[in-house]
């Protein structure tokens, strides 16, 4: 898988969980201690998630990184 094709799904799938959690981007921005633009850009695919973010991404959604990660 190419990194941008791997951007783009991880950013889908961090939508996509935001938004079944019923989370808006300010919400959700506040609880990964993020820039509500910084989160807005980082559901486009636009940002290059580091590891740390990956893991508060996946506490505020209660799963591990490895759960937030299988993005096949």
């Amino acid at each position: 898988m190419k990194e941008s094709e791997i951007m783009m799904k991880m950013a889908g799938r961090i939508k996509k969980l935001r938004e079944e959690h019923g989370l808006s981007q300010q919400e959700f921005a506040a609880k990964i201690d993020y820039e509500k633009s910084n989160a807005s850009r980082m559901e486009s695919g636009k940002v290059n998630f580091r590891l740390l973010t990956l893991a508060k991404v996946a506490k505020v959604f209660n799963m591990t990184l490895s759960e937030l990660m299988d993005i096949k």
